[in-house]
């Protein structure tokens, strides 16, 4: 129990430093975002007649992207937002998984676990030092414990499945931290690209209505604002649901060979019954 406890507040000081990471990050990579669309997309080098407010030099991307308007430094924000908590979680998740293969690490576990060698199994989980590790580790510790206790099959397995819950009811909460923000993202980056996409047009149908010429400038600047909007929205989110689907599938992936791990414990402790009973 002191070991849980330690744990515990070992996990909450991650929580909060964890926290306080995603409220810098996002507030970062949002003025980072206005910062490079100003002074970077909006230099007037990147214009005629070294003017932002004209048109954007032939073949001159930046100043293109410039012209998307307001939402756009919104949206570079949220493009970074996006990369800075993929490149967050895959270390963290990458961490989590230890040293070595985690698939190869389960079949070493499970295979000193059937052969009843209880104590190269925890040296195994001493090696890996991830959070499958951690987890399967807690469960052979109490699986020695009821040993010695000589619980029955039924109470013995409730109590290493409970130790297993435990333990990963502490592991995976930092597992899942900050993918919500990622998810997030793919919502709010098509919906702003949408916001862009619909002031541009906004301001393409008020040239077409501006008197009997329409202002072919004021037009293309439209239009211009537009695609650019809808482009970066649309990148924004494809990155935000590559990066949630591929960590989802990592943590399942985790999740499984814990429960697979769990399976043998508790199976080799009921064949460890038997056996005992049998003998009696």
């Amino acid at each position: 129990m002191a070991n849980a406890s330690i744990q515990k507040v070992e996990k909450k000081g991650d929580s909060k430093g964890s926290n306080l990471f995603a409220v810098l990050a996002i507030v970062l990579c949002l003025v980072i975002g206005a910062l490079v669309w100003k002074y970077i997309m909006g230099h007037p080098s990147n214009f005629e007649n070294n003017d932002p407010e004209g048109h954007p030099l032939p073949g001159n991307y930046l100043g293109m992207v410039y012209k998307g308007g307001y939402v756009v430094p919104v949206l570079m924000g949220l493009f970074l937002m996006s990369v800075v908590f993929s490149i967050e979680r895959l270390f963290v998740i990458n961490k989590a998984a230890g040293n070595g293969n985690v698939e190869t690490f389960v079949k070493k576990v499970q295979a000193q676990i059937k052969a009843g060698n209880i104590n190269e199994a925890i040296a195994e989980c001493d090696k890996q030092q991830g959070t499958v590790a951690n987890v399967v580790k807690a469960g052979l510790l109490k699986y020695e414990e009821v040993k010695r206790e000589g619980f029955d099959s039924e109470r013995a397995e409730a109590a290493i499945q409970q130790e297993i819950e435990e333990a990963t009811s502490l592991e995976m909460p930092m597992l899942e931290k900050n993918l919500v923000v990622i998810s997030t993202l793919v919502s709010i980056g098509t919906l702003c690209g949408l916001l862009g996409t619909v002031t541009g047009m906004i301001k393409a149908f008020s040239a077409l209505g501006a008197g009997s010429t329409p202002d072919s400038a004021q037009l293309a600047n439209g239009i211009s604002e537009a695609l650019i909007n809808t482009a970066t929205g649309i990148a924004t989110s494809t990155l935000a649901i590559i990066a949630y689907n591929s960590f989802t599938a990592k943590i399942d992936k985790l999740t499984y060979s814990i429960d697979e791990a769990g399976y043998a414990i508790t199976q080799t402790y009921r064949r460890f019954r038997a056996r005992a009973n049998n003998n009696a």
